[in-house]
């Protein structure tokens, strides 16, 4: 009797052994659903120095490299076997967005701008409405004041006088305690 036993036991492990693996996959598949569905959160992730196209149009060949490195910022790639030649790469990505990727390159001739390498950059309006993705570009309304609203200029108000500050003490107490 014990040998029926056996097999019966052996028959139901692996009855069970199926069912866990049958139910696995269709958990599989059903989580498959819900992760479909929800998705986590992936940060924006923006690399290099962004360059608008106003600071692209501000430098003009025959300026200094200190002159350069003012107007556009410390390069993200200056070689050393390529002394001459500084790059500025920006990229930017966002989770469902195509990367975008913004190059420009600054060619020197000992220490004076000879030529310009650049993709086509943005506006720094256009730049920044692309980071708040629920954002449209709007024409912002120009503010002015009707001139029959303008006032005379009044005077500037005058600083009110101040009192000198009491002289400073010539020792101060010990900040910490004395050893016993």
């Amino acid at each position: 009797m014990l040998a029926p036993q056996y097999h019966l036991a052996r028959l139901s492990l692996l009855l069970v052994t199926g069912a866990s693996l049958l139910a696995c996959g269709s958990m599989d598949s059903a989580s498959n659903r819900v992760v479909s569905v929800v998705r986590p959160y992936k940060m924006d992730i923006v690399q290099g120095n962004f360059v608008s196209a106003e600071q692209v149009a501000a430098i003009k060949p025959g300026m200094s490299r200190l002159q350069v490195r003012d107007m556009l910022g410390t390069p993200l790639l200056a070689s050393i076997f390529h002394a001459d030649r500084w790059d500025y790469v920006f990229t930017f990505w966002r989770q469902g967005m195509p990367l975008q990727a913004r190059q420009l390159t600054v060619y020197f001739k000992g220490d004076v701008l000879e030529r310009i390498d650049a993709d086509s950059m943005p506006t720094e309006a256009e730049f920044v409405a692309s980071l708040d993705s629920g954002r449209k570009i709007v024409k912002v309304p120009v503010l002015e004041m009707a001139p029959d609203t303008i006032s005379p200029r009044s005077e500037p108000a005058k600083p009110a006088e101040t009192k000198p500050l009491p002289p400073l003490p010539s020792s101060y107490p010990p900040l910490e305690p004395a050893l016993r």
